[in-house]
């Protein structure tokens, strides 16, 4: 894998300041400042290639925003080296942001009071593209992104949907080769987060667009991601994929057995009851002790007329690896 985005050992710490409840509180934080160090990243390392699309995922407070921000160029990391495409982001911004398109799911690029057309071509002509590159690209991505009826609009009288739409264009208008994507579907219904899920597989089937994406929504993970980049209190806990994230937390997978008669329910190591009716079993199997060749032994006597294994939710997988991290 080539090494279009590099990360090696990188830190960043906040400092909070703190101070006890009350006047006299107040008072004493005034005269003797105390300051908490709370660590956001803390020795994380990995590699992207060229045209990859990566999931960055995390709790609350785990460092991905803290990392995208520092790969952008926003932040300069305590410790660490960083190389996209070959720049240093906090020490070549000016030449960085033009190989790059962001978008924060919570803040904009718009301007709030001016109509969508309007704000892209003020952006055009900050990221200095030429005028009639620019019509192209507006004319492909209002095309791509279903924005027709939203150029002519304020920003400010746009659904969140309509908006997050008009964002991604705004990121890709001096067609950049990476794409950061911060939560970019969050607050969005199931049909506009659709419409952006399509738009981010054509962009990087299409253009080859690097993608880095963080998200809370594990199914748009899942579909979007091959690889996904796990981390917890500022620390690297996974770099695989999905399938390598379930056989690591390896959680009980859960099998319902139809029968043709009632039957008492197999006891074994790795199996758990968790319901037995006249002619249904729902069982919990840990894969680690009964991996499903020896199930089908375990139920072989059975008078099994039907029968369904189920792999765990990908919520309840990352929410275990997280549990082990804490």
């Amino acid at each position: 894998m080539d090494g279009f985005i590099t990360v090696s050992d990188l830190a960043k710490t906040y400092y909070i300041d703190e101070r006890s409840p009350g006047m006299w509180g107040a008072l004493r934080g005034v005269l003797h400042r105390r300051r908490r160090a709370v660590p956001a990243l803390a020795g994380v390392s990995f590699t992207i290639g060229a045209g990859a699309i990566v999931g960055l995922l995390g709790p609350n407070g785990a460092g991905k925003s803290t990392a995208i921000k520092i790969l952008a160029g926003i932040l300069r990391p305590d410790a660490g080296t960083v190389t996209v495409a070959g720049r240093v982001p906090w020490r070549e911004r000016r030449r960085h942001v033009a190989g790059i398109g962001v978008v924060f799911g919570q803040k904009s690029q718009l301007w709030w009071d001016l109509p969508v057309a309007e704000s892209f071509t003020i952006l055009g002509a900050i990221y200095r593209v030429d005028q009639g590159d620019l019509a192209r690209r507006i004319t492909d991505l209002a095309a791509l992104l279903d924005l027709g009826d939203l150029m002519a609009r304020p920003v400010r009288t746009l659904s969140l949907g309509q908006r997050m739409r008009c964002e991604l264009a705004a990121a890709l208008l001096h067609a950049p080769p990476l794409l950061f994507l911060d939560e970019p579907t969050i607050g969005l219904d199931a049909p506009a987060k659709l419409a952006v899920r399509s738009f981010i597989q054509d962009l990087n089937r299409r253009h080859g667009t690097t993608v880095l994406l963080t998200s809370h929504d594990l199914d748009e993970v899942e579909t979007l991601c091959p690889r996904v980049l796990v981390i917890a209190g500022g620390r690297m806990l996974l770099d695989g994929s999905l399938a390598d994230l379930r056989r690591r937390v390896a959680p009980a997978k859960r099998v319902t057995v139809d029968l043709s008669e009632s039957a008492e329910p197999p006891k074994h190591d790795g199996l758990t009851v968790v319901e037995a009716t006249a002619r249904r079993w729902v069982l919990e199997i840990d894969p680690r002790r009964l991996p499903t060749p020896k199930l089908m032994a375990v139920l072989a006597e059975a008078p099994v007329v039907d029968l369904a294994i189920a792999e765990a939710p990908i919520e309840q997988v990352v929410a275990r690896l997280y549990a082990e991290a804490a």
